[in-house]
């Protein structure tokens, strides 16, 4: 299937590990020219000359600090000097601490805020317009199955993913009339450095081993495994591409079967 993505300016934030790699990865393989973003300067430039030496794609790479609004001005900046324009946008950030309630501080809620909200309404802000503009664009968050069915230790998770959830579905109803699609996709337990961080975590409060961790979280999951990376990253492609031109305000979940609900 072509997914009319060959020559499309794709910015895949969070890449330089993880889901994020995988997804630009993925945009790359379709033809898209991306831009890559992570704090690390080190890091997501190995990442660049990885992802172009295996696609053959044209991708570029910027550090920059989500969290803050210049960091999200400049890597849609980057993108459209690098390709022109920015026609996809995939918004993805790493997860904020685990642990119960109490375990956060105010200082704590804030800076997962900024990180996993506000990162998102600055991202947007900066790159819905051109899409508007064009009359063409997808964008797509990476959130959390938490935003379906809360995961215990996950306040903060299981919070601010919610709030992109509603931001979400409210920009897709704008910008629907002018082409531009908004959709989530919700991973579920994924063999990433997030889940050895938060297997560690888990096992650390119940003086538990990670291995057995593991085999708890695969019990719930009725595929009876975990995900890899690239099976989200497929997903993804294809909400940013021309054939899910009709797709949006969705909220779609990677997940196994983990999650009980209905919808």
């Amino acid at each position: 299937m072509d997914l009319g993505l060959r020559g499309k300016a794709a910015l895949v934030c969070g890449a330089s590990s993880g889901l994020g790699y995988a997804i630009a990865q993925a945009l790359a393989e379709e033809g898209a020219d991306v831009m890559i973003c992570s704090r690390s300067e080190e890091r997501i430039e190995q990442a660049r000359a990885d992802i172009a030496k295996r696609t053959g794609a044209r991708v570029e790479s910027v550090a920059a600090n989500l969290s803050e609004q210049l960091g999200c001005e400049a890597v849609v900046a980057a993108t459209k000097e690098a390709f022109g324009r920015v026609d996809v946008l995939v918004t993805n950030t790493g997860g904020p601490p685990s642990g119960p309630f109490e375990d956060h501080t105010a200082e704590v809620w804030q800076r997962a805020i900024s990180q996993n909200l506000e990162s998102v309404v600055n991202l947007v802000r900066a790159a819905l317009p051109g899409m508007k503009e064009k009359r063409w664009g997808r964008i797509v968050n990476v959130t959390s199955i938490s935003v379906k069915q809360p995961v215990a230790g996950l306040i903060l998770s299981n919070t601010l993913r919610a709030g992109v959830t509603g931001f979400a579905k409210t920009i897709a109803n704008e910008a629907g009339p002018f082409g531009v699609t908004v959709n989530n996709v919700l991973p579920g337990y994924t063999r990433t450095e997030r889940l050895t961080e938060l297997a560690g975590a888990v096992a650390g409060r119940t003086g538990s081993e990670p291995a057995s961790v593991y085999e708890s979280w695969e019990e719930e999951i009725p595929m009876g495994r975990l995900a890899e990376p690239d099976e989200l990253a497929a997903l993804t492609a294809f909400l940013c591409s021309d054939r899910a031109g009709y797709i949006t305000g969705q909220s779609i979940a990677v997940d196994g079967g983990w999650i009980k609900g209905l919808f």
